[in-house]
């Protein structure tokens, strides 16, 4: 019984220092300064300059050195944590729990947009104007109250999934590798995944693996959206029906779909133009509601608050889902009795580091 015994501490530690981290995020926030985040893209800023050419290929190693330099050491701080919780569960689960806090930006973005949703109701234009950045990219003077308020919604519909429910996500499948490894994809994404004459091809391999790593994740947050519509006022019907009628029409294949659902649970219409310092674009309606206010802001961070508390739920759950499918396939498999499972230290270790997190995906 020695490999199943090992296999469920490791996951049950795993979710309760994704709990705690996000616990963490609630509380704090991320910190101003000396943030792992900012140094990364410090870094990727400098790779960039060495590497920088206008193709596909360049942009590509670019960035798998980048993913790579992040990756590797967290597949050894993995190791060591799950080692650790043999012995110590309480050190493996500070670490995760602050890998996990620094890799979080919920806290963060719901504060930014409920400070601007009170400018905003306050009629504080030039307030909001300088507080947009902070949210999205878009050139806040060409912006009258009504743009700054679907910016700034848009911006916490796309970040609940991109800074909460999809790190979560791969924390709870591939532990600290999948957090920072996906956190680094989201950022390079942020640098040099967008459309520009500068990142258009060099950007392309960043832009298509935060795609494939957002396919999921940002599906399961849509779906959690339109549950939590009421906590707002709207219907979980209605966000359905949004989601499902007016997603895929978004350039995003990800951000579609969650902006789509917060847009039916809110009772608003998203979408139309978008004005950016290099560029605008013109992308279609989402939702048959009203146009935004300032109002609408704080319940977009309300309803973004009540997504999150429902993923740090289910981030909690696993470690009783994984349990019960660990044990089934246990039972299956014909191993439970398993004498001679115990005599074999590399069969248990495979048990735990290898088929353990595939039977997590869902």
């Amino acid at each position: 019984m020695v490999p199943s015994r090992a296999v469920v501490p490791s996951r049950a530690v795993r979710a309760f220092g994704l709990v705690l981290g996000a616990v963490l995020d609630g509380l704090l926030a991320d910190p101003a300064r000396l943030h792992p985040v900012a140094g990364f893209g410090r870094a990727a800023s400098r790779l960039e300059n060495r590497l920088y050419r206008d193709g596909r290929a360049p942009g590509a190693l670019h960035t798998a050195v980048l993913l790579a330099a992040v990756a590797v050491p967290a597949v050894a701080a993995e190791r060591a944590a799950e080692r650790a919780a043999e012995r110590a569960a309480e050190r493996a689960v500070a670490l995760t729990a602050v890998v996990t806090w620094t890799v979080l930006g919920g806290a963060s973005l719901r504060r930014q947009g409920r400070r601007l949703g009170e400018e905003l109701r306050a009629d504080d234009l030039a307030a909001a104007r300088e507080r947009l950045p902070a949210l999205c990219g878009r050139d806040p003077a060409s912006l009258d109250a009504a743009g700054i308020a679907r910016g700034a919604i848009e911006s916490i519909a796309e970040n609940t999934s991109d800074a909460l429910v999809a790190p979560l996500w791969w924390g709870a499948l591939a532990g600290l590798p999948g957090l920072v490894t996906y956190r680094a994809i989201n950022t390079l994404d942020a640098m040099i995944g967008h459309h520009s004459p500068r990142y258009e091809r060099f950007g392309w391999a960043a832009a298509r693996l935060d795609d494939l790593a957002n396919l999921l994740p940002a599906r399961m947050c849509a779906l959690v959206t339109c549950a939590c519509a009421p906590v707002v006022g709207g219907s979980a019907v209605d966000a359905y029906w949004v989601m499902r009628r007016d997603g895929r029409s978004h350039p995003s294949p990800n951000a579609g779909m969650v902006e789509a659902a917060f847009a039916g649970a809110l009772g608003l219409r998203l979408g139309g133009e978008l004005r950016y310092p290099y560029r605008v674009e013109h992308r279609p309606e989402l939702g048959f509601g009203r146009r935004p206010q300032g109002a609408d802001v704080a319940a977009a961070a309300r309803l973004s608050a009540a997504v999150s508390v429902v993923c740090v739920a289910l981030t909690a759950a696993a470690a009783p889902v994984a349990r019960l499918v660990t044990s089934a396939l246990t039972a299956r498999l014909g191993l439970g009795t398993g004498s001679g499972r115990a005599g074999s230290g590399g069969a248990g270790s495979g048990g735990s580091g290898g088929p353990g997190r595939r039977e997590r995906r869902r």
